[in-house]
């Protein structure tokens, strides 16, 4: 697109990850005469199939070699799942599943190819372009499949793919050379002690938009990527669109923050909001996938289709802002967008406007994510129902200890947890019922095969507590693999990021060309840790100006959101009223909230920091280390954070006696 069109592009965001909604490109395509979309962007990869996938590789590595995955999951291999004993595994391609034959699943994203298929007519009609990050650990793979699937349409659509994001001979180079230590961004251990345990398999860098641009320059119509950042395809679009340069980063900070408002699909409109009751009304059974408008200036509106439910609103916008941030710098391989001052305005019914948004250089490195086998892990579950819980589950988890005894040395880990209380007095017995869960992990396959974990645990039914009953699928108690995850940074002059063009030739060759796409020629070193202060530097003496309170849950007046990061988890807070924000940050201090996080904060385990968004009415709290090992390694059934916010919200807190007439007449109530 020329420089001189002075429209805003129009960026849809069509997936939020692997297990999105599969008609999105499809509708936001069919619609384009009505509903009209320049660019589709959608994001397939999370922390949970990176490693996956990169496993996957790793096996299609092996097996090209003609050879076989070192027995031990300590160094990088395991058992496998068809060793004897690990009867009961299922096979298939999905996240789900474990591959019946090792390196024979394919390593990218085929939830895409899905969705992609039946869109593919009206992208080539109405000239929609595409960049998904679907490509995993093989976007040539995954570019090939799409080129049959094109060619077999009969269709004219250019596809490239990006590389460079495969990075583990860079870091094992740079280890060897001494040049870094490669510190875990979460935990401060370095790579080398880290890989004394674990041997990497894969190592996946995020990459910046720049590329995506080039493609698109180029003729690319659809970009198939590895691993981009989230928000990188925005970036790129909009810097194609406009004809921007890498020094204007207003426009690229913009641009990134847009990205990242609709890199989750639905959760901008509506998915994931504890505001969802408002949204029954408006239609709540249908999501409409999310919309920017990104003008040459970099000014940004948020929307969503026409004719679907949800809703686009400050709040909404707010709840996907805070998401999986860090504090007030968001980094990205082009930009670093400053969020201290962003806040929202409300221009119109599902209209946006995004503001505040400052850019600063990009970081002279990048993150790495970096993938090893950690072992095998387990899991059974036993039914508590009606009176005396607390002493049935101790008696159920000294009884089981006892006949897991013999095993459990081979254990890396092994826990019991209790998942909800009865309901008292409850009329319906499903009410009256929780649950009671066993979860184990080990480093090899052996160790848990059926006679060593889920028969001893189901086996000790007839001596144990008053109505004992086991969960009768039993799957979950068949071991199947799980993965560390360790995340440190790279420098980008050391990646190669490249766009492949084979179908469009260059003046040397008319088998298709490459771009090398230069690290940014100018960075910023910035501090290892974000702008934290543990208390508000304006508090408000709340007995004084709200006068008498009452006992209430945090959430009557307060939304959230939050997620995970590696082993951290990010929590936000914010109010709708803006007469309740000085009481919001006031109260919630890191002390406040070390108080509300009760048993789920270790002090040896766990630190919090905590920062402040006054525009967005919002304080925000980064949970270091309360997710343990991570969403592929933990033991929590909260895996990915998202329900840390709900768990908060529930507390009970001291709440103005104003404030709750406010509540009750509508006004800040949720």
């Amino acid at each position: 697109m020329a420089s001189a069109s002075k429209r805003p592009i129009r960026i849809a965001g069509a997936s939020g990850a692997a297990c999105d909604r599969r008609h999105a490109i499809a509708s936001l395509a069919k619609s384009y005469l009505t509903d009209p979309i320049d660019v589709i962007m959608a994001d397939y990869i999370s922390e949970a199939n990176m490693v996956t996938q990169a496993a996957k590789r790793f096996e299609q590595e092996a097996l090209a070699a003609n050879t076989s995955p070192v027995a031990s999951a300590a160094s990088g291999g395991g058992a496998g799942p068809n060793s004897p004993g690990a009867t009961g595994q299922t096979s298939g391609g999905s996240l789900l599943t474990i591959p019946s034959s090792p390196g024979t699943d394919p390593a990218f994203e085929q939830t895409f190819l899905e969705g992609l298929e039946p869109a593919l007519e009206d992208v080539q009609r109405f000239g929609i372009k595409l960049a998904v990050n679907a490509g995993a650990s093989d976007p040539e793979g995954l570019y090939q499949i799409v080129t049959e699937l094109i060619n077999r349409k009969g269709l004219d659509v250019n596809v490239a793919w990006v590389s460079g994001d495969s990075v583990l001979p860079a870091v094992e180079a740079s280890l060897k050379a001494g040049t870094s230590e490669f510190k875990n961004l979460y935990t401060g251990e370095t790579l080398s002690s880290w890989s004394g345990h674990f041997t990497p398999i894969g190592a996946q860098a995020y990459l910046g938009g720049l590329g995506i641009a080039a493609a698109f320059s180029s003729g690319a119509q659809i970009v198939v990527c590895g691993r981009v950042s989230d928000a990188s395809p925005a970036i790129g679009a909009a810097y194609w669109w406009h004809g921007w340069e890498r020094q204007e980063l207003d426009k690229l900070a913009n641009a990134l923050i847009a990205g990242h408002l609709i890199e989750c699909s639905t959760y901008v409109t509506g998915g994931n909001f504890t505001g969802f009751k408002t949204l029954e009304a408006k239609g709540w059974e249908n999501l409409g996938y999310p919309i920017v408008e990104i003008a040459v200036n970099g000014s940004v509106i948020i929307t969503k289709q026409k004719n679907t439910g949800g809703l686009v609103s400050v709040d909404t916008c707010t709840s996907q802002l805070l998401y999986e941030i860090q504090g007030p710098w968001y980094f990205n391989s082009d930009v670093t967008a400053v969020l201290s001052d962003i806040h929202f305005e409300q221009i119109g019914t599902n209209r946006v406007a995004l503001k505040g948004i400052k850019g600063d250089l990009p970081p002279s490195t990048t993150k790495v994510g970096i993938t090893a086998k950690g072992g095998f892990q387990a899991e059974a579950y036993y039914f508590l129902t009606g009176l005396d819980v607390p002493e049935k589950a101790r008696m159920l988890e000294a009884q089981l200890r006892r006949v897991l005894r013999p095993y459990s040395d081979k254990y890396t880990h092994l826990s019991f947890s209790v998942l909800g209380a009865p309901k008292p007095d409850a009329d319906d017995q499903n009410s009256a019922t929780i649950l009671f869960r066993i979860f184990v992990q080990a480093r090899d396959l052996e160790s848990l095969l059926p006679h060593r974990f889920v028969r001893p645990v189901i086996d000790n039914v007839m001596q144990s507590y008053p109505g004992a009953t086991f969960h009768l699928d039993l799957r979950q108690g068949l071991p199947k693999p799980y993965f560390e995850y360790y995340v440190t940074l790279l420098p980008q002059s050391e990646i190669s990021h490249t766009v492949h063009f084979p179908k469009i030739p260059s003046e040397s060759s008319s088998s298709g060309s490459t771009i090398a796409m230069p690290p940014p020629p100018r960075t910023k070193t910035y501090p290892s840790h974000q702008p934290s202060q543990a208390a508000t530097s304006n508090p408000t003496d709340l007995p004084l100006q709200y006068g008498p309170t009452t006992s209430l849950p945090l959430g009557v007046l307060a939304h959230a959101r939050s997620g995970d990061k590696g082993s951290d988890c990010n929590v936000g807070f914010w109010v709708s009223d803006p007469a309740h924000y000085p009481w919001l940050r006031t109260l919630l201090s890191t002390s406040t909230i070390i108080r509300l996080l009760g048993k789920e904060y270790d002090p040896e385990k766990v630190r919090v920091e905590r920062c402040e968004f006054p525009g967005l009415k919002a304080v925000h709290f980064l949970l270091k280390g309360l997710l343990g090992r991570g969403v592929t390694a933990t033991s929590s059934v909260d895996f990915l954070g998202k329900n840390v916010a709900e768990f908060l919200r529930a507390r009970v807190v001291a709440v103005p006696e104003t404030f709750v007439g406010d509540a009750k007449g509508g006004k800040g109530k949720l």
